[in-house]
């Protein structure tokens, strides 16, 4: 369960490495604990430089540290049960940055997803990812 003040680790390419979450945006369920599948206002705490020749690009995406995003949980340590009865749980919290339209930034993701993502209607990030689990 991701809540405030938690950190989690950006696994697309948008050029964030780490965010911290300061709003879970979802119906008032759980109490402002955000799962996998939900939506997440977040701060970049840490980001990749960005070299002179891509600053200049304009299809750039210039993601720095400070700025406040969306993003959509993909993974976290708290173990979730699956309707037939397995247990599933990730070694850390992962996320991906979202814009307003709630399209992702990036267009590649380097780690494995929770295949809950497709029951909850994200389908386009289960299929960029190299596994769902």
């Amino acid at each position: 369960m991701i809540g405030l003040k938690s950190t989690l680790n950006v696994i697309d390419n948008s050029g964030a490495l780490l965010i911290e979450c300061v709003n879970v945006l979802k119906q008032k369920v759980n109490n402002g604990w955000g799962g996998v599948g939900d939506e997440i206002v977040c701060v970049v705490k840490r980001a990749r430089p960005l070299s002179a020749a891509v600053a200049n690009s304009a299809t750039a995406v210039k993601v720095r540290k400070g700025d406040v995003r969306r993003a959509l949980i993909v993974r976290t340590k708290k173990i979730v049960r699956r309707p037939d009865g397995r247990l599933i749980r990730f070694d850390d919290n992962a996320a991906v940055l979202l814009n307003n339209k709630k399209e992702m930034l990036g267009t590649r993701i380097g780690g494995i997803v929770s295949a809950d993502l497709r029951m909850k209607g994200w389908g386009k990030v289960v299929s960029l990812a190299p596994k769902a689990v």
